[in-house]
């Protein structure tokens, strides 16, 4: 097995493809076997084991950071960093944290837990990294669920403001941002990644800005015919607005082609976004079939993919039941929730009064202030969030 020769991942450089293919098999068939016993993040970690393969493969860490937002899809990193023989503890007391945590290990490179913060964090360490005149690589890694959130954008309005050289992964595994994926954008994504392209449009430009009175607005025209086509095709051009490289949509699954843009654009001069596309839950078909199912869960069968029933409901289920018998008999009655519609409870509400049904996305704040403006017409909005992730809404509420 690749899997139990893997120290750390200066390790990894040495695999062919093939062999990193069959690792990443070897790495999901852990995790769902430790998941199965402990309880954990399974549907997430099965699909970023091959980005994070590809991830170490090309930078090399601990020197380079890499910072996975939220981080409950981090467990293919753990198991590449060393730690695989303490893997089985993980989420017991006493055990690994299922989250990265920055006193458990050096390539832990920022403590993480909640959404979103992966972009700033990571722009602060290259502050830092310039200040203390250092030379290493920040890698953000960040999802399409919490690219939503008001603070991811802060962080790419101010990386593309400071023009740092962070390169950010979008892994998409909702295929909500991406939906031009067909051969002609694949077409158009292969010219624009291209070191000739890239060089032909930064001489082009500078040829352009030289001549005096006819340079700049033949300029304007000419990348205002770029953005309009790369508009159609490819779904990069808000990023480029922010001032970022937009590159992609990648085969997250690919490792070979993972490898190949990574190694293209991690010395890229500037801001630079990789948009992968990634399936939850990959190599595990129950998990492929209902992701949800399996985005946190307790001890299940491996064959069936259920989990011991519950012989009591849960506090979220009683709450959503009887808000729901509410509602029946109150149209006034609203339901918002921030992307924890399974988690509060609330499946059962959208079912039954899905027009009466908020979901915001990770946007917390913006839950309460909405709840709020509908409060003045007269409605009974309920926002149903985690009281961890309440913490984001408290100016709001007060």
């Amino acid at each position: 097995m690749y899997i139990e020769k893997i120290k750390s991942p200066a390790d990894l450089k040495s695999l062919s493809i093939s062999e990193l293919t069959e690792l990443a098999q070897e790495l999901r068939e852990t995790i769902i076997q430790t998941v199965a016993t402990n309880g954990g993040h399974l549907a997430s970690n099965l699909g970023t084991v091959d980005l994070t393969i590809a991830l170490h493969y090309v930078f090399h860490c601990p020197e380079d950071k890499i910072i996975w937002d939220v981080g409950h899809q981090a467990y293919a990193h753990k198991l590449l960093t060393g730690r695989f023989n303490a893997f089985p503890t993980i989420r017991k007391q006493g055990g690994l944290s299922g989250f990265p945590k920055m006193t458990e290990s050096l390539y832990d490179a920022f403590g993480t837990g909640h959404s979103s913060t992966s972009i700033s964090a990571a722009l602060g360490i290259l502050e830092g990294r310039d200040h203390n005149k250092k030379k290493f690589k920040v890698i953000p890694v960040i999802g399409d669920g919490a690219l939503t959130a008001g603070l991811a954008f802060e962080g790419l309005n101010h990386a593309g403001h400071l023009k740092k050289d962070i390169i950010v992964i979008l892994n998409d595994n909702e295929m909500s941002i991406s939906p031009n994926v067909g051969a002609l954008s694949a077409y158009l994504r292969r010219i624009m990644m291209g070191d000739l392209y890239t060089k032909f449009k930064k001489e082009t430009k500078l040829f352009l800005e030289r001549i005096p009175g006819v340079g700049e607005p033949v300029l304007k025209i000419v990348q205002k015919a770029e953005d309009t086509v790369k508009g159609l095709f490819v779904p990069g051009l808000l990023f480029e607005e922010l001032g970022f490289e937009y590159v992609g949509p990648v085969d997250g699954h690919k490792i070979d082609a993972l490898i190949e843009t990574m190694n293209t654009f991690k010395d890229f001069p500037g801001p630079v976004l990789i948009h992968t596309i990634t399936k939850k839950g990959k190599g595990y078909g129950p998990a492929e079939k209902n992701p949800w199912n399996f985005h946190g869960v307790g001890p299940f069968d491996i064959e069936t993919g259920k989990s011991q029933p519950s012989s009591r409901k849960s506090y979220s289920e009683i709450f959503g039941n009887c808000l729901t018998k509410l509602a029946a008999d109150d149209n006034r009655i609203i339901a918002i929730t921030a992307a924890m519609t399974e988690g509060t409870g609330l499946s059962e509400f959208v079912r039954t009064f899905p027009k009466r049904f908020y979901d915001v996305g990770i946007a917390e704040p913006h839950a309460a202030t909405f709840a709020a403006g509908l409060a003045t017409q007269g409605l009974k909005p309920v926002v149903a969030i985690y009281s961890t992730f309440l913490q984001r809404s408290y100016d709001e509420i007060i």
